[in-house]
C-alpha cells in the first residue's frame, strides 16, 4: 500500500485552516488576521504554535507581517497575463498517425525522482486526499470481505460502486441506473475500451487540440489516426470547426474532455455541449466524453455532462476517482450507452476485472458520506494553488508569456515567447531539479506547441515550489 501519508503538525493544521479561509474568500486581501493571543485561544493551541503557523503562511506568500500592526492577508497586484489564442492546428483537416509515445516516455522517466520538484505530473498530492480514512476503510474491508476480497469482480463490476455512481449521476445532470455502468481500471482504460468498441485500425478520431497525451497514446496503440480540432483556451473544442471537419472527413468517433480539459483547463459551455451531442447523433458518430475532472470545478455548480443531453445512447461517459480520491486505486467507470454490451465484453477480454477491494473501498467512502465535503475543501485548495502558480508565472517568466485561466482542475497551460523551445526548457529544467510537461507531447504533430508547457498545481505551495518557479522563469528568460 506504500508509505503512510505525512501527518500534519499542529501548526500546519492551524495554517491549513487559515489558508482554506483565504482560498474561499472568507479572509480577503488586506484583512487583518487575529492577534497571536486571540488565535491561540480560539484554536486552543500555544502561542508558539500560532507563531509557527503565521511564519509558515508568510513563507508561502499568503500573509504579510506589518510592524507594530499585526498580520494581514497579502495583497497581490501582479499583472494578469493574457490567455493563449484559439489553437489552429496545422493542416487540421488532415488526420495523421500518432507517434507520441516515445517522446512521452522520455519526458516521464523523471516522474518518480525525489530530487526533482514535480511540476509536470497531473496528480494531486497525498496531503490533499483523505488517505487515512481510505486506509481505514480498506483495512476493515480486508477483514470483512473474506474470499470475495481476492476473487475476480467480473464485468460489469462492483454492484455497490455502480449503485453509488448511479446516485451521483444526478449531480452530472443524468439519471443513470447501476446497470448502465461498467467499472474499469481508471479513466484511461474506460477511454481505451470506448475506442476499441467504436473504431477499427486506420479509422480517424476527432480530438481537441492540444489533447491529453494519454489520449494520443491510446489512439496510437490502436493504430488510429488523430484529427485535431481548433479549440479555445476558455471554451474548448469549437463546434463550428468540428462541423466543418465532419463535412470533409469520415470520423469514427469524437473524443473530448468538456470539463477542464487536460492540458488547457477549458470548460465547454452548456450550449456547445448540447449542440455537439445533437450534431453527432444526427450523423451516428459516437461521442466519447472524458469527465475525469468534472468534480473539480471552482465555480458554485458542477458543469452538466454531455451525457445529460444524450437521448440516443450515443454518448460514452468515462470517469474515475484518480484525481479526487486515490490515484493508485485505479478505480474508474464508463457509462457506454448503446455500446454497453460491446464494452463489457471488451473489458473482460482486456483486463478481466477491476480490483475488488479498491472498488469496495471507494463505494463505502461514497455511501458513508463526506465525499462532497472533501470535494469542497479540495476545490478550495486547488483553486488557491492554481492562482498562486499563475501569479508566479506572471512574476518570474519572460515578457510575452501567456497563461490559460482554468475554472477547474489543477493544471496551468503556459504559452512562452516564440523563441523558447519547450523541449530545450524541459532538458535544462531537469538539470536544475525541476520536472515539467513540454507542449509537444500534447499533439499528434511533434512540431506543435513547441513554446508551450503544462504545469501541475496539485501540490500545496511551498518555498521549494516558489524556488522552482523562479528557476524555471530564469531558464525561460535565458532561452528567450
Amino acid at each position: 500500500m506504500g508509505a503512510l501519508a505525512h501527518k500534519p503538525k499542529l501548526y500546519e493544521q492551524v495554517a491549513e485552516r487559515l489558508g482554506d479561509a483565504i482560498a474561499a474568500g472568507t479572509l480577503r486581501p488586506g484583512d487583518r488576521l487575529p492577534s497571536v493571543r486571540q488565535l491561540s485561544l480560539r484554536e486552543r493551541v500555544s502561542i508558539s504554535t500560532v507563531l509557527q503557523a503565521y511564519l509558515h503562511l508568510e513563507s508561502i506568500g499568503l500573509i504579510e507581517t506589518r510592524p507594530q500592526s499585526g498580520h494581514y492577508v497579502r495583497r497581490r497586484e501582479r499583472p494578469r497575463l493574457a490567455e493563449p489564442q484559439v489553437s489552429r492546428p496545422a493542416a487540421s483537416a488532415t488526420p495523421v498517425p500518432v507517434t507520441v509515445s516515445a517522446l512521452v516516455a522520455r519526458v516521464y522517466r523523471s516522474a518518480h525522482e525525489p530530487r526533482l520538484v514535480q511540476l509536470g505530473a497531473a496528480w494531486p498530492a497525498p496531503e490533499l486526499l483523505p488517505v487515512k480514512r481510505l486506509h481505514r476503510e480498506l483495512n476493515a474491508l480486508t477483514r470483512e470481505a473474506g474470499d470475495a476480497g481476492i476473487g475476480y469482480d467480473l464485468p460489469p463490476g462492483c454492484l455497490e460502486l455502480r449503485q453509488q455512481l448511479a446516485r451521483r449521476s444526478l449531480d452530472w445532470g443524468c439519471s443513470l441506473a447501476p446497470e448502465d455502468f461498467v467499472t474499469t481500471c481508471g479513466a484511461s482504460e474506460a477511454v481505451h475500451l470506448c475506442l476499441l468498441a467504436v473504431a477499427r485500425t486506420g479509422d480517424t478520431i476527432a480530438i481537441e487540440s492540444p489533447a491529453y497525451y494519454g489520449t494520443l497514446q491510446a489512439i496510437e496503440s490502436l493504430g488510429l489516426r488523430a484529427l485535431e480540432i481548433p479549440s479555445s483556451p476558455r471554451h474548448g473544442m469549437e463546434p463550428d470547426a468540428l462541423l466543418a471537419a465532419l463535412e470533409r472527413r469520415r470520423v469514427a468517433a469524437v473524443l473530448v474532455v468538456p470539463s477542464f480539459s487536460n492540458p488547457v483547463g477549458s470548460c465547454m459551455p452548456e450550449e456547445h455541449r448540447k449542440r455537439i451531442v445533437q450534431m453527432l447523433a444526427e450523423r451516428d458518430i459516437p461521442l466519447i466524453e472524458d469527465d475525469i475532472y468534472g468534480d473539480l470545478h471552482f465555480g458554485p455548480e458542477r458543469p452538466r455532462t454531455c451525457k445529460s443531453f444524450d437521448t440516443t445512447g450515443n454518448v460514452m461517459l468515462c470517469g474515475s476517482f484518480s484525481k479526487t480520491l486515490a490515484p493508485g486505486f485505479r478505480v474508474g467507470y464508463v457509462a457506454p450507452g448503446r455500446f454497453r454490451d460491446r464494452v463489457e465484453l471488451l473489458k473482460f477480454s482486456h483486463t478481466v476485472a477491476t480490483g475488488t477491494l479498491p472498488q469496495l473501498t471507494i463505494a463505502r467512502f461514497l455511501q458513508e458520506g463526506g465525499y462532497d465535503r472533501h470535494l469542497r475543501a479540495l476545490r478550495r485548495r486547488l483553486a488557491a494553488q492554481v492562482e498562486r502558480m499563475a501569479e508566479a508565472v506572471a512574476e518570474f517568466f519572460p515578457e510575452g508569456t501567456r497563461v490559460a485561466r482554468p475554472s477547474g482542475s489543477s493544471l496551468l497551460w503556459v504559452e512562452l515567447p516564440p523563441r523558447v523551445d519547450a523541449l530545450a526548457l524541459h532538458a535544462k529544467a531537469l538539470e536544475a531539479g525541476v520536472s515539467i510537461a513540454p507542449g509537444p507531447i500534447f499533439s499528434a504533430r511533434p512540431d506543435s506547441y513547441r513554446n508551450f508547457v503544462r504545469l501541475s498545481c496539485g501540490h500545496p505551495w511551498t518555498p521549494r515550489i516558489e524556488g522552482a518557479m523562479s528557476t524555471l522563469g530564469s531558464l525561460a528568460r535565458s532561452l528567450a
